[in-house]
């Protein structure tokens, strides 16, 4: 059996430590130019309806149903290419790095994911995570439903969690409670729709961005750290 680690800190990715908006944004733009902006509509409205049957953003896998339905656009290689391409590191949000290399300082830091098995590997490598982390990386689709894997990878007496969304941390407080401390950074979409926040529990920590936590103490947020 695996020694436990005194802390592990588990970090999700879009719009935690990368402005995920402002790719989906850049990508708008880019299939606006390239499709048109009926087919562009069209494309997001196939996302969606993905998102909602597999439970995470899968933008290759909505091109490929895209394309059954467009199978002679041309453009489908160069809006391919933009995803697989993308400069992801200038997407990273001020300070994601250093927060990053702080939480390093206590044990070790893990990539704590939900999304498909091509792009989101894909999007962590290029943006630099993958390295900043020493390749500790988890993919789930449902990564709340996942923490008997999470603890038999990485054991650990006590975990933080730091994402965006409020869902996520409330669920996981539900099952490790006090074992782990819950950080909210403010950024993205979903964590600021107050209607989405305010149906779940507040998690211990909250910061406006992830930044402020390239400061932070183990101490303070083990002190913050509440029963579930």
């Amino acid at each position: 059996m695996m020694a436990k680690h005194p802390v592990v800190s588990l970090f999700d990715v879009d719009n935690t430590l990368l402005d995920n908006d402002r790719v989906v944004q850049d990508m708008m733009r880019f299939l606006e130019a390239e499709v048109g902006h009926e087919r562009q509509q069209r494309y997001w409205a196939i996302f969606e309806e993905l998102r909602r049957e597999v439970g995470y953003a899968d933008y290759l896998g909505a091109l490929q149903r895209y394309r059954v339905e467009n199978p002679r656009d041309s453009h489908l290689l160069a809006v391919s290419s933009f995803l697989v391409n993308y400069q992801f590191a200038n997407r990273l949000f001020p300070g994601s790095l250093d927060a990053v290399d702080r939480f390093r300082q206590w044990g070790p830091v893990v990539i704590l994911s939900d999304g498909d098995v091509v792009f989101q590997p894909r999007k962590i490598e290029r943006s630099g995570l993958q390295e900043a982390v020493e390749s500790n990386i988890l993919i789930y689709v449902h990564k709340e439903l996942e923490l008997d894997d999470v603890e038999r990878r990485y054991p650990a007496e006590h975990y933080v969690l730091v994402d965006d969304k409020v869902r996520i941390l409330d669920a996981v407080k539900k099952i490790w409670g006090e074992r782990v401390t819950t950080v909210f950074p403010r950024q993205g979409h979903y964590a600021r729709d107050e209607r989405e926040v305010a149906k779940y529990r507040k998690p211990d920590v909250t910061v406006e961005r992830i930044g402020e936590l390239a400061d932070a103490d183990l101490a303070a947020l083990r002190a913050a750290t509440r029963k579930a």
